[in-house]
């Protein structure tokens, strides 16, 4: 099986073309931290941790378009040709091409030219500067405890204003791995550390399974590897576990009560969740389902807000860390099959011992999964 292919609001892979310009030392800020706990040995050849490039050229470009608007000015032509020039500004266009999205300079300019957006100028010049100071070290702290020995973490973090509220990560064609932090005015740092600790484990994961093998295609179909694949995006749930430190941490503790009781309520039908998911992998084994963009067009069903993928991820990844431990549970973190397997071992103690009902995964389906993967 490849990398995990699936991150915050389902990353997909692009064969488009981006030319990045590794001289980036006026538009990035290197961000070089070394954990104390997780740091490479000393010697000529150590490398970082952590290593972290900021990358501020977009919403530099895009304050400077928001100020002029808000002015009565129009933008003039070189602080379009600054914007579209952009790193942050072509990468997120090859990322929402990839996703299949609509996304043109036409209607990005509209946006940021928007009255809606000139009456949040003064918020967003007050947050602008935070954020190019952010420190990365306690998120990245964070992920790292969820992730194996000596996982490095290198990435580009770009910080966008743009239409789309998410945050995410994405892998283009220049295969860097980079977070894209959508500017909010009304975030915490407590919340940001949580986003930034979430996206850091989601590039922890791809780099500590980047050499776990591929299905073999002489044994399995298209439709069968690329459910092979949204299995990974149960890394959502190991994810927001990660984010939170513990699994007795509510995932949304620095957020609004509104938000806690929306993923209590979502984490409450797992049950009913799991069933479909049970429906969906039985379909694609059976042929049911039988293509690539069959099983692509479900599996993307399950992301919504914060779907399946991370409220039953969430629930067999705190269950097992609760029943097996920590290390158990990072044992796996390559192997999603393993994990199904993993969680209904810890689901059943915890049911026995507990008197709970946590629901399971059919055994059939677990060994058939287990047969396509050999």
């Amino acid at each position: 099986m490849k990398s995990p292919l699936f991150t915050s609001q389902h990353r997909t892979r692009s064969l488009r073309t981006f030319a990045y310009d590794r001289t980036v030392s006026q538009l990035a800020i290197l961000v070089f931290l070394i954990a104390s706990t997780a740091c490479a040995p000393s010697g000529v050849n150590a490398r970082p941790a952590v290593d972290v490039t900021l990358v501020t050229d977009e919403v530099d470009a895009a304050l400077s378009i928001i100020r002029s608007a808000a002015s009565g000015e129009a933008p003039s032509a070189g602080q379009w040709s600054a914007l579209f020039g952009s790193h942050g500004y072509g990468h997120l266009k090859e990322r929402e091409a990839a996703m299949g999205r609509a996304f043109t300079d036409s209607s990005f300019a509209r946006f940021l030219t928007a009255d809606s957006v000139a009456a949040r100028l003064p918020a967003i010049e007050r947050v602008v500067p935070e954020l190019e100071h952010i420190q990365v070290a306690a998120a990245a702290r964070t992920a790292l405890a969820y992730l194996p020995p000596d996982t490095p973490l290198r990435a580009r973090l770009y910080l966008e204003i743009k239409p789309h509220t998410n945050s995410f990560v994405f892998t283009g064609s220049d295969s860097m791995p980079s977070i894209f932090i959508y500017v909010k005015t009304d975030e915490t740092a407590a919340q940001l550390n949580n986003t930034l600790a979430h996206e850091l484990h989601h590039i922890g994961t791809t780099a500590a399974c980047r050499h776990t093998p591929s299905a073999d295609s002489a044994h399995t179909t298209p439709a069968e590897r690329m459910l092979l694949e949204y299995l990974t995006a149960f890394g959502e749930g190991r994810a927001m576990l990660a984010a939170a430190g513990g699994p007795d941490i509510h995932p949304h503790a620095t957020d609004a009560d509104s938000i806690r009781a929306r993923w209590d309520h979502d984490v409450a039908h797992a049950p009913a969740d799991m069933a479909d998911l049970s429906g969906f992998i039985t379909d694609v084994i059976a042929g049911r389902i039988a293509t690539a963009d069959s099983v692509q067009r479900r599996g993307n069903s399950y992301f919504g807000v914060q779907g399946a993928w991370y409220t039953v991820g969430w629930l067999m990844a705190s269950t097992v860390e609760r029943e097996a431990g920590r290390d158990a549970l990072i044992r796996t973190l390559c192997k999603p099959v393993e994990f199904l397997s993993q969680y209904n071992r810890a689901a059943q103690h915890w049911n026995v011992t507990r008197h709970t009902t946590l629901p399971l995964w059919p055994a059939p389906l677990i060994d058939t999964l287990a047969r396509i993967t050999r």
